[in-house]
């Protein structure tokens, strides 16, 4: 079940949120719970066994780790393992043979092991939760309900923002839901579906017919169209996705952190990822940087960090050599940087700006495009677009008028016309005035008429 769907938005989201508000307090984390759980097994009827078993052994880790002290050392490793090493086994196992029969020339054959939804956001939370414990900086979670909630609520559950335990414990305990708190729930909510369905569904469609193309099809102007369209993809969907779990949350009283701040405005790599996925990145600065020694331990020792990090954070988002090599690429260049070509940036906005356009879009292409063969046409075609024209009657066959309107709106809204209003301090005087009602319900409608009248509603992060 997804948040853009009729079923989520006409039979379960009005179910939850009327039973949510007519429920006692005492009630409403065991009602959310249930619906959460509801959620899940709406996609995922088996896999959500191993969601609650997991649920279940870290609640029992949780304690034993605070409570026994001699061996919480031993206790914490064997959880990392255990949460980590099912990780492993549903993500990577496939890809691990593969790397195997690559290197040794057998050829083992890959297991078909499904890849459970939500499996890398939820483990991410769950270890959070008992490195938070084992730090003392939380305390363990009596509840089982409770623990059970923070790891399995709907909104985050799929696609995040990935949630701290030590940020939202408080908020299972005590929370309180206001008039003004749900309203701007639902104003943040309708944004992201709007970002979603209008704007990501629409280019979507567009960059899937490019990279289904066969190589020899595909021209210099098709194939930077499909990176730009996958660029605003990418963002839409995932940033529109983040909107509507963090206006979910506010609804029901819990205040999750902000997951995207216009990435795309960035002017340095190292900015960019202070943007993007902003929950991942603080997650893994937090809980992996950082203990690796971050950079407290001198040049070197913090330029293999951060290419272990961003390598780590690339096979995050898939078992593939693509991502690896995405990872590694962001890892490299934020070393570049930190050698000094990040004071050559500050110093030239312009430069640096169109150089972070260039580097997301042939990192987006890297991404996306599969095999590696496809990569290096497709980038070949988008250095060398003069080797492969095309006549402007062929690309007009995928791209028509509205799909050219939806990529000029979803330029202008990666940042552009939100910091001009900004400054002309209009989103204070739209704040709660019958114009932003107007304008939400205006979107809303559209939404779903859009959803009415197409079936194609894809969702990135469905896959990591």
């Amino acid at each position: 079940m997804v948040f853009s769907s009729f079923i989520f938005l006409w039979i379960f989201l009005p179910i939850v949120f009327i039973g949510y508000f007519l429920l006692q307090d005492k009630y409403k984390n065991i009602f959310l719970l249930l619906g959460s759980l509801i959620f899940y097994a709406w996609g995922e009827p088996l896999y959500i066994l191993l969601m609650l078993f997991s649920i279940l052994i870290n609640y029992m880790f949780g304690i034993l780790i605070d409570k026994d002290r001699p061996y919480r050392n031993l206790l914490l490793i064997i959880s990392l393992i255990f949460n980590i090493g099912i990780l492993g086994y549903y993500k990577y196992i496939g890809f691990l043979v593969e790397v195997i029969n690559n290197l040794t020339g057998r050829n083992i054959e890959l297991p078909d092991v499904a890849l459970p939804i939500g499996i890398s956001f939820y483990t991410f939370q769950i270890l959070s939760y008992i490195i938070d414990v084992y730090r003392g900086e939380s305390s363990p979670q009596k509840n089982i309900i409770n623990l059970a909630l923070y790891i399995s609520f709907f909104p985050q559950l799929i696609a995040g923002p990935i949630v701290k335990y030590k940020n939202i414990n408080e908020q299972l305990i005590n929370r309180k839901c206001t008039i003004e708190k749900t309203g701007e729930g639902i104003r943040r909510f309708i944004i992201g579906l709007g970002k979603k369905i209008i704007i990501a569904n629409t280019v979507a469609k567009c960059a899937d017919a490019i990279f289904a193309l066969d190589l020899i099809n595909v021209t210099g102007i098709l194939a930077w169209m499909g990176a730009i369209c996958y660029t605003l993809q990418i963002y839409y969907d995932f940033s529109g996705y983040s909107d509507m779990a963090i206006g979910l949350g506010r609804i029901f009283g819990f205040e999750f952190q902000e997951n995207f701040r216009y990435p795309y405005l960035s002017a340095s790599v190292q900015e960019f990822w202070q943007r993007w996925h902003i929950s991942l990145g603080t997650w893994f600065r937090e809980y992996l940087y950082i203990p690796l020694g971050g950079n407290r331990m001198g040049n070197i020792r913090t330029y293999i960090n951060l290419f272990v990090v961003f390598c780590i954070t690339g096979l995050w988002h898939g078992a593939n050599y693509n991502f690896l090599l995405w990872g590694g690429a962001y890892g490299i260049l934020q070393i570049i940087e930190r050698m000094g070509f990040k004071r050559f940036l500050t110093k030239h906005r312009l430069f640096s700006h169109i150089y972070m356009v260039l580097i997301f879009t042939f990192g987006w292409v890297l991404f996306r495009a599969d095999p590696l063969k496809q990569v290096i046409g497709f980038m070949e075609r988008m250095i060398l677009p003069w080797k492969y024209r095309e006549s402007m009657f062929a690309t007009a066959k995928i791209f028509g008028n509205k799909t050219v309107l939806i990529i000029i709106l979803g330029i202008l809204g990666c940042g552009i016309v939100q910091q001009l209003l900004a400054k002309m301090k209009l989103f204070d005087r739209l704040r709660n005035s019958y114009l932003e009602i107007i304008c939400c319900g205006f979107i809303f409608v559209l939404c779903i008429s859009m959803l009415a009248g197409n079936t194609y509603n894809p969702f990135i992060y469905f896959k990591f």
